[in-house]
């Protein structure tokens, strides 16, 4: 089920990506990204009170502190990753930080997980295809790049940050993976996932107050909107991904994969914010899914 559960996760992980671009992308609100944390917080907050008390998963104040390390790795590069949002392509942005993935793998075969020639390749190509497509859109013609803002009616900044962000983000979500696939040999999956939701409540209710009493903003419901949508996708993308993950003996796999949504993040930008894509991109993103494909029918 590794690898149903990472498809999943994939997908419903893309969709976040996307509107969490719609919902952080005015360069005008400059607390875009912590209003994210917030309606991400709410939602998962609802999720982890239905899993208490409808389906009875265990919690208490030692699983949320054990868990603690791993859920602060994943907030803290969320939330970098949604002031990003604001400096920088999506199609770039995404690429850049699920390049995660593949530090994964490598983290694990230096480490001396075993795998077979097909699995070896099938992560090659996942891997080579998220990194390539950031080279892609590195060196992508002006011309092209000017074209898709102008559709996209997006105008995005140049500076250091604009890499900088993602790059960071990749780090801290690299670490987070390993550390979750190590704490989840000792962790019940639910109730990891329901730490980590719990945490990132109190995450949300903390932005909240910064923003809404501290710093006097509003929160518009139109502006707020795809905000919650992203944060529905996020939520159901995390669920999947924790199961992906509780299954210890594929992670070095299944990161890969679920690094592979940026690539469906980049479709989505085509489709939904009208950004153009060239022959490279796609070839980019038929490398990934190659290897997506092998590593399905390998397992299977």
């Amino acid at each position: 089920m590794w690898f149903w559960f990472s498809i999943i996760a994939m997908i419903c992980w893309s969709g976040s990506d996307l509107f969490s671009k719609i919902g952080c992308a005015d360069s005008r609100d400059k607390y875009s990204h912590l209003k994210m944390v917030t309606a991400v917080g709410v939602v998962m907050g609802l999720h982890a009170a239905f899993e208490i008390f409808v389906q009875g998963v265990e919690i208490n104040a030692q699983i949320i502190l054990k868990y603690l390390p791993v859920s602060a790795l994943y907030i803290l590069s969320m939330a970098i990753g949604y002031l990003g949002l604001r400096y920088i392509e999506l199609s770039i942005s995404s690429p850049i930080c699920n390049s995660s993935g593949a530090i994964v793998a490598i983290i694990y075969f230096i480490i001396g997980e075993a795998l077979a020639v097909p699995q070896y390749i099938a992560v090659v190509l996942v891997s080579a295809g998220v990194i390539l497509l950031g080279f892609v859109e590195a060196h992508e013609d002006e011309e092209l790049r000017a074209l898709r803002q102008e559709k996209g009616n997006y105008k995005y900044a140049k500076s250091i940050w604009a890499i900088a962000i993602p790059l960071i983000y990749c780090l801290l979500d690299a670490a987070g993976t390993f550390a979750d696939s190590v704490v989840l040999e000792t962790l019940d999956e639910d109730s990891a996932n329901v730490a980590y939701e719990l945490t990132f409540l109190l995450c949300g209710i903390a932005a909240f107050v910064f923003v809404r009493f501290i710093k006097k903003q509003k929160f518009l419901p139109k502006a707020e909107g795809p905000k919650y949508a992203g944060a529905l996708f996020e939520t159901a993308g995390q669920f999947a991904y924790i199961y992906a993950l509780a299954d210890t003996e594929h992670v070095a796999m299944s990161a890969p994969i679920i690094s592979a949504y940026c690539l469906l993040s980049v479709i989505w930008g085509r489709i939904f914010l009208k950004e153009k894509l060239s022959w490279k991109h796609y070839a980019t993103i038929a490398l990934a899914i190659s290897g997506i494909v092998i590593l399905g029918i390998y397992d299977g």
